[in-house]
C-alpha cells in the first residue's frame, strides 16, 4: 500500500489540484513526522515513536490509513495486540505471511491465554502448565542482567517494562517472528529479540534441555545494545557482546565459552582457517557451513574479550557509542582501542592463540536440538530410565574399544551385576577420560549404586570440567553432596541443573529439602510449589517426599520421580498418573 498516496488523498492534496501554502505546509509536517515515527521504530525507540505519533494524531483525521498503520505498528511493539490488529486492518494491510497484520494476529492468538508475572522491570508471559516453575528464576535472572547492563553499558531501557513471551515450540516461534520454521530448525534458533521484546522457546521443546537462563540474559543484551546504539551495531559485534556478557547475571563476564567451541576454534587456528571479519557480513548465519558459523561466533567472543581485557567495560561502551554516533564498525573499534584496526586484528589474533585450547575436539553438539527433530533418539518425559539398556547413549563414542566396554557395562548393569558393570565402565572411562558425558554418567551411576561416593564425585567433576552445565551430571553430583548434608554445595549443583533442565522434579524436591535445611523458608516454599506443579502432589505430600528424599534406606540410584529427564537417580514419588503435565 502507498501510505503517502493515501495520505495525500485524505488531506485533499491531489497532484492535479493546486494546494494552498497552508495545506502544503501541513502535508510536509505530517510526512516528516510519520517518517520520524518510522525511523524511531527502526532505531528501537518505541517511546520516541509514540511521541511523534501523538503529534501527528493532532494534525490529521483519525481514519487516515497511514496514521492507522503507524498506530498499529506502535501498538504491536507495545504488546497491545488486539489494538494492533484492529488498527492494521483499518489501514488495509494485507493479511499475508510476514506482514505486520499477520504477526499481530498470530502473536495475539498464541499469547492470549498466557499467564502473566511481573517484576520491577519485566513482564513475563508464559503458557499455562509446567512453565509456572520458570517464573521466579526467570525474573531473578532478568533483573540481575538488567542491573549488570546498567553498570557495564550504562543503559536502562526506557518506556516501561520489557515484555518476555515464552512460546511452546519452533512453530510458534516462527509465527511470532520473521523467521520461518525451517530456518529455526536448521539454525537451532531458540530465542529472538525483536519488536521491543524477548521471545523464548520453552525448555520443554528441547531434547536435552538448554541454558535457558543464559539465553534470557543473552537476548536482553541484544535489546540493550540495539536501543543504546539506535540499531547501528553490526551482527558480529552484536553477537560478540551478547555472548561475552550473557554470564553477567550470575557473575563475571566471559564465562559462556564452552570447551567444545574452544576446541573447534583451536583446530581452526592451527589450520590457519579463521573467518575474517569482513566475511561475517551481513550475517554469521549465512556462512557456508555450521562449523564456519561456530568458529565465527567464537572469534567475535574473543574480540570482545580482548577489548574488555584492554579497556574494561568503558571500552565496550565506547564501541557502541561510536557506532551510535555514525562511525563504521572499524572506526568505532579504532577509537575505543586507540589503535588502527589492522593492529587490533593482529592483537586479537595473538589473544586467541594464547587461549588454553583443549587438546582434542570435544564431541558435543552445542546446537539446540528440538524434541520434534529427535524423535526416537531421546526418551519422552515421564518415561522410566533407571536400569534399562541404553546402548544408543554410546553412539557418540568414536573409540570402538571404549564403546564395547560401555555396552558390556550397560548390559551387566541391566542384569543387576553392578560391580562387574562398574569394572567395564572403568575400562571405557580409562580409554576416553572425561570426553563423553554418557560414559562418565553411566560409570558414576554404577559407583553410586556401590556407594563409592568419592570415586563417583571425582568422575562427575571431571565430566563437568569438559561439559560444564550438563544437567544430568549436576543432578548426580547434587545427590552425592546432599547425601553428605553438604547443603551449600548441593544447592549449587542442583541450581546448575535447573539452569538447563527446569522440569526435572528431582531438582525441586532436592531444593525443597536443601532450602529448608539452610533456613531459607521463602526459597523452600517456591521449590515446594514447583514440585507440586510438576508432580501433581498436594503440598503436604511434597513435604513428606522431601523428608523421605535421602533416608538411609533409600537407594542413591532409585528411579521413581515421574516426568523427569535423563538417566539419573530419582527420589521416591507419587505414581506417574498423578502428573498432569507428563509428556508435554
Amino acid at each position: 500500500m502507498n501510505h503517502w498516496g493515501a495520505l495525500v488523498l485524505a488531506l485533499g492534496l491531489c497532484a492535479a489540484m493546486p494546494a494552498s501554502a497552508q495545506e502544503s505546509s501541513l502535508k510536509d509536517e505530517v510526512k516528516t513526522r510519520l517518517g520520524q515515527v518510522e525511523s524511531a521504530l527502526d532505531d528501537w525507540d518505541v517511546p520516541g515513536a509514540r511521541r511523534e505519533l501523538s503529534e501527528v494524531e493532532a494534525l490529521i483525521p483519525a481514519d487516515v490509513e497511514p496514521l492507522k498503520y503507524y498506530q498499529g505498528r506502535v501498538a504491536f511493539e507495545e504488546g497491545r495486540y488486539d489494538d494492533a490488529v484492529g488498527l492494521l486492518q483499518g489501514a488495509n494491510i494485507e493479511d499475508k505471511p510476514g506482514s505486520y497484520l499477520r504477526l499481530a494476529k498470530d502473536t495475539r492468538d498464541i499469547v492470549k491465554n498466557h499467564q502473566r508475572a511481573e517484576s520491577e522491570h519485566f513482564i513475563f508471559l508464559y503458557p499455562k502448565g509446567k512453565e509456572a516453575v520458570l517464573v521466579p528464576y526467570a525474573l531473578e535472572t532478568l533483573e540481575a542482567i538488567h542491573r549488570a547492563m546498567a553498570e557495564d553499558l550504562g543503559w536502562t531501557p526506557p518506556g516501561g517494562k520489557i515484555r518476555v513471551e515464552v512460546v511452546n515450540n519452533a512453530r510458534e516461534l516462527a509465527k511470532v517472528s520473521t523467521l520461518t520454521e525451517k530456518q529455526i530448525r536448521t539454525t537451532g534458533t531458540i530465542a529472538i529479540c525483536k519488536f521491543n521484546k524477548l521471545m523464548v522457546t520453552s525448555p520443554k521443546a528441547v531434547a536435552q534441555g538448554y541454558d535457558w537462563q543464559d539465553t534470557l540474559a543473552h537476548e536482553y543484551i541484544h535489546l540493550v545494545v540495539s536501543q543504546m546504539s539506535r540499531n547501528t551495531v553490526p551482527i558480529w559485534l552484536h553477537e560478540g557482546l551478547a555472548k561475552f556478557l550473557e554470564s553477567r547475571w550470575r557473575g563475571k563476564a566471559g564465562l559462556a565459552m564452552t570447551p567444545s567451541t574452544q576446541a573447534l576454534l583451536g583446530k581452526r587456528v592451527k589450520a590457519d582457517k579463521l573467518i575474517p571479519f569482513e566475511k561475517m557480513h551481513p550475517s554469521i548465519a549465512l556462512l557456508p557451513t555450521a562449523e564456519d558459523a561456530a568458529t565465527a561466533f567464537a572469534e567475535v567472543f574473543y574480540a570482545i574479550d580482548y577489548v574488555h581485557q584492554s579497556k574494561g567495560a568503558a571500552g565496550l561502551r565506547a564501541v557502541v557509542q561510536g557506532l551510535k554516533a555514525g562511525q563504521s564498525d572499524k572506526k568505532a573499534v579504532e577509537t575505543a582501542m586507540g589503535m588502527p584496526f589492522g593492529l587490533f586484528e593482529k592483537a586479537w589474533l595473538s589473544h586467541i592463540k594464547k587461549q588454553p585450547f583443549p587438546m582434542e575436539l570435544v564431541p558435543r553438539d552445542d546446537r539446540v536440538v528440538l524434541k520434534e527433530d529427535a524423535k526416537g533418539k531421546v526418551k519422552e518425559d515421564g518415561e522410566k530410565k533407571g536400569r534399562e539398556i541404553s546402548f544408543g547413549d554410546f553412539n557418540e563414542v568414536q573409540e570402538v574399544p571404549a564403546r564395547k566396554f560401555a555396552h558390556l557395562g550397560e548390559l551387566l548393569r541391566e542384569r543387576n551385576r553392578v560391580k562387574a558393570a562398574a569394572e567395564e565402565y572403568a575400562k571405557a572411562h580409562k580409554l576416553v577420560g572425561d570426553k563423553y558425558e554418557s560414559v562418565s554418567n553411566k560409570y558414576a551411576l554404577t559407583l553410586l549404586e556401590l556407594k563409592r561416593l568419592d570415586e563417583a564425585e571425582s568422575v562427575l567433576r571431571g565430566s563437568l570440567r569438559v561439559h560444564p552445565g550438563a544437567p544430568a551430571t549436576n543432578v548426580h553430583l547434587g545427590r552425592i553432596l546432599l547425601h553428605r548434608k553438604d547443603y551449600p554445595k548441593s544447592k549449587t549443583a542442583y541450581l546448575e541443573a535447573l539452569a538447563s533442565d527446569p522440569f526435572d522434579p528431582e531438582i525441586h524436591v532436592a531444593l525443597t529439602r536443601i532450602h529448608g535445611a539452610l533456613g531459607e523458608a521463602e526459597l523452600a516454599g517456591r521449590a515446594k510449589t514447583a514440585t507440586a506443579v510438576l508432580t501433581g502432589l498436594k503440598p503436604e505430600e511434597v513435604d513428606e517426599l522431601a523428608r523421605r528424599f535421602l533416608q538411609e534406606e533409600a537407594e542413591l540410584s532409585g528411579t521413581s520421580v515421574p516426568a523427569s529427564g535423563g538417566d539419573k537417580p530419582k527420589a521416591p514419588a507419587a505414581p506417574a498418573a498423578s502428573t498432569p503435565d507428563a509428556g508435554r
